[in-house]
């Protein structure tokens, strides 16, 4: 389908300048989620947030935006994220030779406010040339670079839409389809103090036997498809007590379920019977908690859902190739499929994100787009 008109790069830079350039931390999104809310209430919107601030003790909820569109079709959503990781408080935006970098010693927020600033331009391109277009719900999360927060207390009976698209990723050429599925998990090992110079027999060290736990583990890649940490270790109070208590956080993530599962009942095992061996008859030291928590679901989206035939027409019709692709890390895609939202996960062109190196090319951000404003083009047409 040929489209009407062409994004208009140089709005679309000077959104994204000025988005990127306000303090949208995670839990500090307010500030952001108002500009939003100015922009998409005076292109006709009904704008509303939902409650999760308090729930992840931010100052701002979701923000969920609806455009009756002007064909009937099943509505359709688009979403990214408004925070960003530290340090991300005053950033200044440099651009030199068609690339958004960061002028100053702070990441530049290409991640995730290339999304919005997309987002916006399509809707605006679609709205001043009076294309056709469906029902259109857009999802601005807070909290995302802090565990998925905002997508895990969305407000779902806000939406209509139960498919479309996140714009976080990387590659303009891609769609995520597959990603994997995630536990915490925390040992909390309990021991007895004692003066580690007058008297260590009678103490019994929590690091010890975590150590000795751990150091029984497979951790790192597993198998083509699962993986395990343990990156956070604390406890202790001083070189001369037996330490009394050590947690440990790690983490178990697997495309397979069934192998997530297995991974993780082998680690609490691991831990359980590594602190019964180290009891002395009638001690209850050592000892551990262990918690397991679900981070994230995994996603799988089927190649023949609309979500990905649409994307695909789209995209041919831009003469572009778009890869299905598997990823390792999580995403809010992961929560809405969980929630049975099937979200298929789109690229922008960020590069070195969570860094001060952090940069974004105006042209890949003009590229995706142009695909964003064709997917809705051929659903408009395939509906009308």
């Amino acid at each position: 389908m040929t489209q009407e008109k062409r994004i208009d790069e140089k709005r679309l830079g000077d959104l994204f300048t000025k988005l990127a350039q306000i303090d949208s931390e995670s839990r500090d999104e307010a500030r952001i989620a108002k500009e939003l809310e100015t922009i998409l209430t005076g292109m006709g919107a009904r704008v509303v947030f939902d409650d999760a601030a308090h729930k992840v003790g931010g100052n701002c909820g979701n923000l969920l935006a609806k455009f009756k569109g002007t064909v009937d079709a099943d509505p359709i959503f688009l979403s990214g994220h408004m925070d960003t990781v530290v340090p991300g408080r005053g950033v200044k935006v440099a651009f030199k030779d068609g690339i958004f970098t960061s002028e100053g010693p702070t990441i530049l927020g290409s991640d995730d406010k290339s999304a919005l600033a997309i987002i916006i331009e399509v809707l605006q391109v679609i709205q001043e040339n009076n294309l056709p277009c469906p029902p259109v719900e857009l999802v601005f999360t807070v909290c995302e670079e802090i565990g998925l927060e905002g997508a895990k207390q969305l407000d779902i009976s806000l939406m209509d839409a139960r498919f479309g698209y996140i714009l976080d990723s990387t590659d303009t050429e891609g769609i995520v389809t597959r990603a994997p599925a995630a536990n915490k998990i925390t040992a909390k090992v309990y021991g007895r103090a004692a003066h580690a110079g007058a008297a260590p027999e009678n103490g019994v060290s929590a690091i010890y036997a975590a150590s000795k736990a751990i150091a029984q583990l497979t951790l790192g890649r597993i198998d083509e498809v699962t993986t395990c940490n343990f990156g956070v270790i604390s406890g202790g109070m001083a070189t001369n007590i037996v330490p009394e208590y050590v947690e440990v956080n790690g983490e178990a993530r697997s495309h397979n379920v069934d192998t997530l599962e297995k991974i993780t009942a082998g680690i609490v095992a691991t831990f359980e019977e590594t602190c019964a061996a180290l009891r002395a008859n009638g001690d209850d030291a050592p000892r551990v908690e262990m918690v397991v928590e679900e981070d994230f679901p995994n996603t799988n989206i089927p190649e023949d859902h609309i979500a990905i035939t649409l994307a695909r027409k789209a995209s041919a019709n831009l003469g572009r190739p778009l890869e299905s692709k598997t990823i390792g890390g999580g995403a809010d895609a992961n929560i809405f499929f969980g929630k049975g939202i099937v979200a298929g996960v789109l690229g922008t062109g960020m590069t070195d994100v969570h860094t001060v190196n952090e940069s974004i090319a105006l042209q890949d951000m003009v590229n995706t787009a142009e695909l964003v404003l064709e997917i809705l083009s051929v659903y408009a047409g395939e509906n009308s």
